[in-house]
């Protein structure tokens, strides 16, 4: 330890001392990995045994907990926060709740803006100007991103620029950066050998550096040499205290305490058949309503595509590409930055094992929102006459946007997975024909969603071929909004799909789905 990292060096509840009531805090993380555990459960600590600091601004792009205590549902405290801009919200349901009860002012924007935002923070721009959130509930022309009634100031704006509009989500002042790291080296560097994620640190500590503020760093060791400026990914001269946490304040993720194949590069000859062996491609696959709706979502993969796979049912598309041999050829990414490899689930989300490159979180959401991707898959709620999709919020449910709307509206190919109800639905096959065992009882396709997070309308969407598919039916957007393409052999169109909506699709030349998704281990047979 030298001079200059020595001094640094303190403890998680000697660091968020010194934040003072009324600061613009920006956390970093994803879902369960890089999250300042040790910072964040400090910082609810010294409010419960204090009442200070008050009045947050908390800032954050991806969703960081785990759907309970950990992550930045520490911070879920009336007066401890006062307003959040957040990207998804499905896994601080303590701060959801508070933003529900319109108790804190509450933004939920795209995840990607966010990321961009922090950045524009950074380089003294007045904000991040982007096409993404057009047309959606982040629109000004409907919610503005506003999450409750209490929740009044404008933070994105409309403007027009070279004949176009574009979405203005404003910048703002920010105090404090919490982030995590490997390890500090005697410079008080940060380098991130060993994390599944490498997010939006970078942005994060200038921004708050370049407003006068504070910068904290926690790590799971402090080095005693200079580490290779190659391999640094914030410089020490942007951060001000470094905090050493106890391991079980840094684990991997919120759901693996250390994966050597987050940060390893494959060390074999045959890759497409480790990961085609990984994902248990050889294995037996059931034939349920998941399967059925990855294997006839994974038809519209092409080799060598450029892939983003959303989390949930579509997770399973990765399992049937490699049973198909696809992997050898297509890469799959993660908007938190991996790029190539095995994408993880659960908790775990956001890492990839064994992956090509990890870059920064804005960067990749750079190349998505650019149109790099050929493909992606996602999740859908509910699903209008229109086309438009929900993801993000039910109710007094609040999942939040997250990434979804920077991918889906961005992607060459995109295609909306989910099962056509839900609640309680299951299914069986028998001969090839798809049963209805027992209907789901929550309908998915309303007249109109609660809130547009993929928008329909040509203006905003860059995809040519946007599909919906289901267990029973596949739907395709054409000009006039919904069309029903294909039915599942065994279901009938008049009484187990047109009274289950709340609108009739365009209906012209309906199709068999294809046989081999009602099939065992999606083996492709002659005549589909």
């Amino acid at each position: 330890m030298n001079r200059r990292q020595g001094s640094k060096i303190c403890t998680a509840d000697e660091a968020v001392a010194a934040i003072a009531s009324g600061a613009t805090v920006v956390s970093g993380g994803f879902v369960g990995a890089a999250h300042p555990e040790a910072l964040t459960a400090a910082l609810e600590r010294r409010f419960l045994a204090t009442g200070t600091p008050r009045d947050l601004t908390l800032v954050y792009g991806a969703g960081q907990g785990d759907g309970g205590r950990r992550g930045l549902n520490h911070l879920a405290h009336a007066g401890l926060t006062k307003r959040v801009i957040g990207g998804h919200w499905g896994l601080v349901p303590a701060l959801g709740k508070l933003a529900v009860e319109n108790r804190i002012e509450a933004y939920n924007f795209p995840q990607g803006a966010i990321c961009q935002l922090i950045r524009d923070i950074a380089a003294g721009r007045p904000g991040c100007v982007t096409h993404v959130g057009l047309g959606t509930f982040v629109d000004p022309l409907q919610t503005g991103g506003r999450i409750n009634a209490r929740t009044t100031e404008p933070l994105v704006e409309r403007v027009e620029l070279g004949g176009r509009t574009w979405l203005w989500y404003k910048a703002f002042p920010v105090n404090v950066g919490l982030i995590r790291a490997s390890a500090a080296d005697t410079h008080g560097g940060l380098v991130m050998d060993d994390e599944a994620v490498v997010g939006e640190a970078l942005a994060i500590a200038q921004a708050v550096r370049n407003h006068g503020g504070m910068v904290i760093a926690q790590v799971r060791k402090v080095l005693d040499h200079a580490a290779p400026p190659q391999t640094v990914r914030v410089p020490g001269i942007l951060v001000d205290r470094i905090v050493v946490a106890e391991p079980g304040d840094h684990e991997q993720t919120f759901a693996e305490s250390f994966n050597p194949e987050y940060f390893s590069a494959f060390d074999g000859d045959d890759y497409a058949n480790y990961v085609a062996t990984r994902l248990g491609a050889g294995d037996p696959l059931p034939v349920d309503e998941r399967s059925i709706i990855a294997s006839r979502a994974c038809d519209e993969l092409s080799p060598g595509s450029i892939a983003n796979l959303g989390i949930g049912m579509p997770e399973g598309i990765a399992r049937v590409a490699a049973m198909r041999g696809l992997l050898s050829s297509c890469t799959l990414t993660i908007e938190s930055g991996p790029i190539g490899g095995i994408p993880a689930g659960g908790l775990s989300f956001g890492a990839s094992a064994f992956p090509q490159a990890v870059v920064d979180q804005p960067a990749q959401f750079d190349f998505y929102d650019g149109g790099g991707l050929d493909f992606a898959a996602l999740g859908a709620a509910q699903i209008d006459r229109l086309g438009n999709v929900n993801v993000s919020r039910f109710s007094d449910r609040l999942a939040g946007i997250g990434g979804f709307a920077n991918i889906a509206n961005n992607a060459r190919t995109v295609v909306f997975c989910g099962t056509f109800t839900t609640g309680g639905l299951k299914v069986a096959c028998q001969g090839g024909n798809l049963k209805i065992v027992h209907e789901g009882a929550v309908r998915k396709f309303p007249e109109a969603v609660e809130q547009i997070g993929f928008a329909a309308d040509r203006r905003y969407r860059r995809a040519e071929k946007v599909l919906y598919v289901t267990e029973r039916a596949v739907f395709g957007l054409c000009p006039e909004g919904i069309e029903l393409l294909e039915v599942a052999p065994g279901i009938d169109i008049e009484t187990q799909i047109l009274p289950l909506m709340n609108f009739r699709p365009v209906i012209r030349e309906v199709r068999n789905m294809p046989r081999h998704c009602f099939q065992a281990l999606g083996v492709t047979n002659e005549g589909d």
